[in-house]
C-alpha cells in the first residue's frame, strides 16, 4: 500500500467505528460500511426485500411519490462515529457488487465534538467538508485525497440520490485525546492512542498495525504473520510510540497462532528519531531474548524500564503475532506536548467546549484562548489540561 492507503482505517470497527445513524436502510444495514473484511457476494441469494448486499442500500427514491423515509428530491446520508479521531487524509467509497444500483455522487463531511453524542446533537454540529460532491463508478474501490487540517471524530457520508455502497474507508492519522492517558500507566503502543508501525521487515500474511488493534485478535488473520525464512536471519517490526514513555510491562500475544509462531522474540528501545534510529548504538535492550508459546498471551515486567520514543520487536526466526501491548508511564513534558498538538488541531467549537467544560471558563475568555492557537512549546497548559500528578 502507498499514499493514505497506509495509513489505518480510522472508521474501522475493529478500531471501535461504527454507523450512529442513517436516514435509510431498506435493503441492507449501513452499519455493513465499517466491517473490516472486503465486501461479499452471492448472487441469487434473495431475503423479504430483494438480492441480499454485503453493503448499505437504500431504497430508490420517487420525487414524484414521497416515502416515508425519503423526502422528494433528496438525497441519502448515512453517520459513522470514528473509532480513533484524527486527520483524515483520504476516503475510499468502495461500491463493490453494486453495479446497476450504486449511487452516481457522493460527499463526505466531517466534525469534531466532545463526548459521546446523539444522533439529533451530531444533526446540530457544525460539519465541514472532506470531500465535495464527486462522481462514483460501480464496482469499485473509488479513493480520494483529503486535506483537511482539523481533528474529527465523525464523518458523513452521502450519496445522490440514494443507492447502494459496500464499504467507506477512513485513512488517517490519529490524534488521540490524550486526557484519559493521564489516568495512569497505559499502552503506549496502541495504535488508537496513536501508536504506529513504522517500519517492518515482512508483512507477507497481515499488517504489522494489527499488533496494536484493540481487544483480542479473533481469528489468526488479525495479527501479523511473515513468510517462512530460509536465509538464518530473523522478521522484526519498528513501532513508533503514541508519546515516549517508561515501558514497564510487556505483552507478546500469539493467541491462534499454533504451528506458526516465533520461537523466541526480544525487544529494544530508541529515544532517537529519524536516520539516527539507523544506528545500533541507539537503542538499548527492554526485554531480552525470550522463549514464547504458541496460542499464548506472554506477559513480561520490564527490571528496568527505560524512557524510549520507539520500540522494534524482533521475532526468531519468523512466524506470526496477534497482538503487542507495551503498558508505561508518560512524563509530565510528553503528556503536555500530546495536550498541545491535540488542542491545537481541534475544531474551533470543540475547543471552546473543552475549556468551557474541564477548564471552567467563561464563553469569552475560552473564545480568546481558541483564537490565539497554536499553544507553542513552553506554554502553560489552559485551565483543567495541565497533568494532575
Amino acid at each position: 500500500m502507498t499514499g493514505f492507503a497506509a495509513l489505518p482505517d480510522l472508521a474501522c470497527r475493529r478500531l471501535g467505528g461504527g454507523v450512529v445513524s442513517a436516514n435509510d436502510e431498506f435493503f441492507a444495514a449501513a452499519d455493513n460500511l465499517v466491517n473490516p473484511w472486503p465486501a461479499g457476494f452471492e448472487p441469487g441469494t434473495f431475503g423479504p426485500k430483494g438480492q441480499v448486499y454485503d453493503g448499505w442500500e437504500t431504497r430508490r427514491r420517487r420525487a414524484s411519490e414521497p416515502t416515508a423515509g425519503c423526502d422528494d428530491g433528496g438525497h441519502d446520508h448515512a453517520i459513522v462515529r470514528l473509532g480513533a479521531p484524527g486527520l483524515v487524509r483520504g476516503v475510499v467509497i468502495d461500491t463493490a457488487h453494486f453495479t446497476g444500483n450504486y449511487p452516481p455522487y457522493a460527499s463526505v463531511q466531517g466534525c469534531g465534538v466532545e463526548g459521546y453524542p446523539s444522533p439529533a446533537e451530531l444533526a446540530g454540529a457544525r460539519w465541514a467538508t472532506l470531500l465535495a460532491k464527486t462522481p462514483l463508478s460501480g464496482d469499485t474501490a473509488n479513493a480520494f485525497a483529503v486535506h483537511h487540517t482539523e481533528r474529527t471524530t465523525h464523518v458523513r457520508l452521502s450519496i445522490y440520490p440514494d443507492g447502494g455502497v459496500a464499504r467507506l474507508r477512513v485513512h488517517g492519522e490519529v490524534v488521540a485525546d490524550p486526557r484519559p492517558l493521564a489516568a495512569g500507566p497505559v499502552d503506549l503502543a496502541a495504535l488508537e492512542h496513536g501508536g504506529y508501525v513504522v517500519g517492518c521487515s515482512d508483512r507477507f500474511y497481515g499488517s504489522p498495525n494489527n499488533l496494536l488493534l484493540p481487544g483480542l485478535a479473533a481469528t489468526m488473520g488479525e495479527g501479523w504473520e511473515t513468510r517462512r525464512r530460509r536465509d538464518g536471519g530473523h522478521d522484526w517490526v519498528l513501532v513508533r510510540l503514541a508519546a515516549p514513555g517508561r515501558i514497564r510491562l510487556a505483552e507478546l500475544d500469539t493467541t491462534h497462532f499454533k504451528g506458526n509462531a516465533p520461537g523466541y522474540a526480544a525487544l529494544r528501545g530508541s529515544v532517537a528519531t529519524g536516520t539516527a534510529l539507523d544506528d545500533p548504538a541507539a537503542w538499548f535492550d527492554l526485554l531480552p531474548k525470550v522463549r514464547l508459546q504458541p496460542d499464548t498471551r506472554h506477559r513480561f515486567v520490564l527490571s528496568a524500564p527505560a524512557l524510549a520514543s520507539h520500540v522494534r520487536l524482533a521475532v526468531y526466526p519468523d512466524g506470526g503475532m496477534a497482538r503487542l501491548r507495551l503498558y508505561g508511564q508518560l512524563s509530565t513534558a510528553d503528556y503536555a506536548g500530546l495536550v498541545r498538538r491535540w488542542f491545537n488541531l481541534l475544531p474551533r467549537a470543540q475547543a471552546v467546549a473543552v475549556l468551557t467544560g474541564a477548564g471552567g471558563l467563561a464563553a469569552g475568555a475560552a473564545g480568546e484562548l481558541v483564537a490565539a492557537r497554536p499553544l507553542a512549546d513552553g506554554v502553560d497548559l489552559p485551565p483543567g489540561l495541565a497533568p494532575s500528578w
